[in-house]
């Protein structure tokens, strides 16, 4: 990882953020789980040794980061999954379709919240466009095959319901 950290974050930070809001649907703690995932990526530069991409990487810290936010906020919960959820919702539309738009929306997301937690992470990074398959499976230590197959099963118990 020779060059400057600054180059990583401008090509990389926008999918690490976008992976982190795929996994805790906050923007808010997303941006700062994605700058908190760039200062430990500067702390441990030495240990990175290249067996998987720089965002591979990345998103390793940042699914730590993520993880270790998680446990805290189980001894300090914030807010609801509702009030997370209506914090996503910043599209501009007539009020009649934004209530159905926002009733499909609401149940796709239970749905997929509701799929086991390594197929929901799939589907989300996939739905989000923060990972490739490759990625994926990097992420996971597996191949992208099976990031695809996974994915494709995941989406088929979405299609059930």
């Amino acid at each position: 990882m020779n060059r400057n950290i600054e180059e990583y974050y401008n090509q990389y930070g926008k999918k690490v953020y976008a992976y982190l809001l795929s996994i805790c649907r906050e923007p808010d703690t997303a941006q700062e789980l994605t700058q908190e995932t760039f200062c430990q990526a500067i702390k441990s530069l030495s240990r990175f040794n290249g067996d998987c991409s720089v965002c591979t990487w990345l998103c390793q810290i940042a699914k730590f980061l993520w993880l270790k936010e998680l446990k805290r906020r189980k001894y300090h919960p914030s807010a609801s999954e509702e009030e997370q959820l209506e914090r996503l919702d910043i599209s501009i539309v007539p009020p009649d379709e934004q209530l159905e738009s926002s009733d499909t929306k609401m149940y796709v997301i239970r749905q997929i919240h509701e799929l086991p937690e390594r197929e929901k992470e799939i589907v989300l990074l996939r739905a989000t466009g923060a990972l490739t398959f490759e990625e994926i499976g990097q992420l996971f230590g597996k191949s992208a095959s099976w990031a695809r197959v996974t994915y494709c099963c995941a989406k088929q118990k979405l299609r059930k319901e």
